[in-house]
């Protein structure tokens, strides 16, 4: 996958964030800047990386998709293929699973919740703007926590996918917040973005209330 935007602290030592954003269908890396200046600003010392998803968008255009939309086992390859992906970055950088942390907007959201769902602990905390699972998992991870914004407003992807959503980890004690903007629709929008900031900075996750 092409980086479209790459930002890495100037010293040598291991970065003690790895932030990786994931654009929607028909987007590219370039489109996460907004989200990645914020998170550069709140975070300076850590590694930012946005990429370009490794297919052409369904139906031609400049754009591109991490998997195709109702294609059987896409969604596998997809998160099989970001798994990848990931371990060489980290290997790369020298950073730790824990301080992964993925964000996704709409098609890229999914791909980042699909992944936590199947690679519980690769990451630490996943962001999903806009976004759903593919499927409501049979499990909710233990170890990655689930940061769900979304628009009030959203007619692609509706907020009641959300609000189910996190009904339906909170039964199979899963870690996850929700946050909704009413007036927000379909975007990646700044009241979204200081959301994601303050759950970032303020949730506990709960593996560290089980620690203590």
């Amino acid at each position: 996958m092409r980086l479209a935007l790459e930002w890495i602290p100037d010293d040598d030592t291991p970065p003690p964030q790895l932030l990786v954003l994931l654009h929607g269908a028909g987007g590219r890396g370039a489109l996460m800047r907004p989200l990645a200046e914020a998170l550069r600003a709140q975070f300076p010392r850590a590694a930012i990386l946005a990429p370009d998803a490794p297919q052409p968008v369904d139906g031609g255009g400049p754009g591109r998709q991490w998997f195709a939309e109702g294609q059987a086992g896409a969604v596998d390859a997809a998160v099989e293929a970001l798994q990848a992906w990931l371990l060489a970055q980290q290997a790369r950088l020298g950073a730790q699973p824990q301080a992964l942390a993925l964000a996704g907007f709409a098609q890229g959201a999914t791909l980042a919740l699909e992944f936590a769902a199947r690679h519980d602990g690769a990451a630490g905390r996943v962001l999903a703007f806009g976004g759903c699972f593919a499927a409501l998992p049979a499990q909710a991870p233990r170890r990655t926590t689930l940061h769900l914004l979304h628009g009030g407003a959203d007619a692609v992807v509706p907020a009641d996918r959300a609000r189910e959503a996190l009904q339906h980890l909170g039964a199979l004690q899963g870690d996850a917040t929700l946050d909704i903007a009413q007036e927000v629709g379909h975007a990646l929008h700044p009241a979204l973005i200081d959301s994601a900031l303050f759950q970032l900075t303020h949730h506990i996750p709960h593996r560290t209330w089980r620690a203590a």
